[in-house]
Order: structure tokens, then C-alpha cells, then sequence
């Protein structure tokens, strides 16, 4: 009876590992096959007509509140974002095609902008004067 519950208990927790390594293989697999798919927008077609209403850019109130790494995690998905925009106006320009909501490149650079003012701020604002350089590098370096 003990053997049993010790084996079985091996058992279920080995085929619960399975299962989990199961799932993230299968998450995985659904993924993009192509890094570079990750440059065009997947859901619209150059030749989508229907307009489509994007955000906003960021305040730079809004960005006071977030954290240092909040702050750098949003730089580099609006980079990628930047570079997503850029690749599909300069296909769509060489097809002669209108690139859409143009306006969306503005707001990213915006925003970058902003999230660069305000990690400049706080590097001003470091009492430590080896941390405030540091953390200008770091800025200087984005």
C-alpha cells in the first residue's frame, strides 16, 4: 500500500510534467515561424480599407508614475513597434500603396521621446553623482 502511493504519487507528478512541457510546446509551436512576420501587422491587409482607431501616445505624467524598468520594457516595445511601422510604410511605398494612419509613427516617436525625458529627469534628480552618470549613459545608450 505505501509502495503504491509513493509510485503513484511519482507517477502523477511526472505525468503532470508531461502535460505542462505538452503546453508550452504547444504555445510555442503556435507562435510566428518567421522572426521577421513580426514586422508586418498580422491582422491588416495592405488593401484593408475600414479604418481603424489606434491609442493615444503617453503623457509624461503618465510615464512619472512607471518604474525605471516599466520605463525600458516600454522603450523597446514601442522600438519594436517604430520598426513594425517603418518596415510596413517603406513596402507599402515601394508597391505605390498608401501607408495607413501615418499619424501612429508620430505618436510612438513621441512617446519614445517622452520616455527619454523622463529617465533624463530622474538621472538629474539622482542625489549619488556615480549613479546619476550611470543611469545618463544608460539613457544616452537608448
Amino acid at each position: 500500500m505505501f509502495l503504491t502511493r509513493v509510485f503513484g504519487r511519482a507517477f502523477f507528478a511526472a505525468a503532470a510534467k508531461s502535460e505542462a512541457s505538452i503546453a508550452a510546446a504547444a504555445s510555442y509551436s503556435t507562435g510566428p515561424r518567421n522572426p521577421l512576420e513580426e514586422f508586418f501587422e498580422a491582422d491588416r491587409k495592405p488593401d484593408d480599407e475600414t479604418p481603424v482607431v489606434y491609442g493615444r501616445s503617453w503623457k509624461a505624467s503618465e510615464l512619472r508614475l512607471k518604474s525605471w524598468d516599466d520605463l525600458n520594457k516600454l522603450w523597446y516595445v514601442l522600438l519594436k513597434e517604430k520598426n513594425m511601422l517603418m518596415t510596413q510604410r517603406q513596402m507599402l511605398h515601394a508597391q505605390n500603396l498608401r501607408f495607413p494612419n501615418p499619424e501612429r509613427i508620430s505618436k510612438v516617436r513621441k512617446t519614445m521621446c517622452r520616455i527619454k525625458h523622463v529617465l533624463t529627469e530622474r538621472a538629474i534628480e539622482e542625489p549619488d553623482p556615480r549613479r546619476s552618470s550611470e543611469m545618463k549613459r544608460m539613457v544616452n545608450a537608448l
